[in-house]
């Protein structure tokens, strides 16, 4: 890959922000920023080599700033939240359960014969997406306490599991490489706890914080890419690495100028690369022709929201909280790009299950509209609507 290759992907990724900023759609950057690798890619102009090994690079390292977004949407340090854990959990556990046995009855409607993998897609929810619609709506009641432990839980849990159902390696060294991964990111949280309160490391943040150091964002990436590094040889994907750096900066509570440096090289650069080079992959032509891939699309989104809803009214939570867990994109982002770099997926299959996760975000809309007003879907809110002080806002669409 060149210069001109690189502009050119860079520069697709604009469509975006141009359709997001379409009045009255508020489109989320993401839908935009598929479409771009769809235009440029196999599917329309064939212009992005994506085997070139530089490419598939930047992408990985995308997909785990990615997945670091993710982790620290996360709302651990709410406390509010610790009386609802009792019956998000409950949730969750209903919801793995329906979406097990949604995994095996679908499995032989939809052609991909992979009941567990299509389990995860029908359990998981994004943080990403719904806490901020959730946290910016003009009530807090029980409802919404739990509705927001819920998501965060289905998150998590199904982030841990896609490697365990896309596996690049034996299932004994793909769990090991969790383990140390997991294992590993604690231990950065513990020695950033001990370190954070000397006098030493104050007045070396306060430095870099005068001379324009970045230095908080270096040691951030550092142990993302040693996370990642570890995950890799391990044959476990990056995507556990760059989430679990996000929950270790979630339980950090990292500083504003962090979380604006983050947002800046992540949102600005490398996640929308990911976004389009993973739209190039695609084969929408598939998507379209082979009616086996339209039939699991629209299965995903009918099993997602019947898997949520179902959920939810089993611990008679109201409608529209069911319908905003249903959102989902990070999740069967790492599904699609895992399942094309391991031949479990074909281009069309990836396809259904991206288009399935962008047809969340209308459910989640309509789940949002039940439960209040609230901002867009597209919108960028601060975690918590804002009133976490010195934490930077986030980027809702991921």
């Amino acid at each position: 890959m060149n210069l001109t290759t690189l502009a050119l992907i860079v520069g697709a990724g604009l469509l975006g922000p141009v359709l997001a900023a379409v009045p009255r759609i508020r489109t989320p950057l993401v839908v935009g920023e598929i479409l771009a690798g769809v235009l440029i890619g196999r599917s329309g102009f064939d212009w992005v080599p994506t085997d070139d090994p530089t490419l598939k690079l930047l992408s990985e390292i995308g997909f785990a700033l990615l997945m670091l977004i993710v982790g620290t949407h996360l709302p651990i340090r709410q406390a509010a939240l610790r009386p609802a854990l009792r019956r998000a959990s409950g949730a969750a556990f209903l919801g793995c359960g329906l979406a097990i046995g949604g995994g095996y009855l679908l499995a032989p409607l939809c052609g991909l014969h992979r009941p567990l993998v299509l389990a995860v897609l029908l359990a998981t929810s994004s943080a990403a997406v719904a806490l901020p619609v959730l946290q910016s709506l003009p009530r807090i009641d029980d409802a919404v306490l739990v509705a927001t432990a819920w998501i965060a839980i289905a998150d998590v849990a199904t982030v841990v599991a896609i490697p365990l159902v896309i596996r690049q390696g034996s299932l004994a060294s793909v769990v090991l490489g969790i383990v140390l991964v997991v294992v590993s990111a604690a231990g950065i949280y513990l020695v950033a706890r001990v370190m954070h309160g000397r006098r030493f490391t104050r007045a070396l943040r306060e430095q870099s914080w005068r001379a324009h150091w970045a230095l908080d964002l270096r040691l951030s990436l550092v142990a993302l890419f040693l996370l990642a590094a570890l995950a890799t040889r391990q044959h476990t994907s990056v995507l556990i690495s760059g989430f679990a750096a996000g929950v270790v900066l979630a339980l950090l509570g990292e500083p504003r100028r962090l979380g604006e440096q983050l947002i800046g090289v992540g949102e600005g650069f490398l996640v929308p690369l990911f976004f389009v080079s993973l739209g190039a992959k695609l084969d929408l032509s598939a998507l379209v022709r082979d009616p086996g891939n339209l039939r699991l699309a629209g299965l995903l989104v009918v099993g997602a929201t019947a898997v949520h809803v179902g959920a939810g009214a089993l611990l008679r939570l109201p409608l529209g909280t069911g319908l905003l867990a249903t959102a989902q994109l990070g999740v069967p982002s790492a599904i699609a790009t895992l399942g094309l770099a391991t031949g479990t997926l074909t281009p069309g299959q990836a396809a259904a299950v991206l288009a399935a996760a962008l047809l969340s975000l209308l459910v989640c809309a309509s789940g949002s509209l039940l439960l209040g007003p609230s901002a867009p879907i597209g919108d960028r809110i601060a975690v918590n609507g804002g009133r976490d002080r010195g934490r930077a806002p986030v980027p809702t669409p991921r």
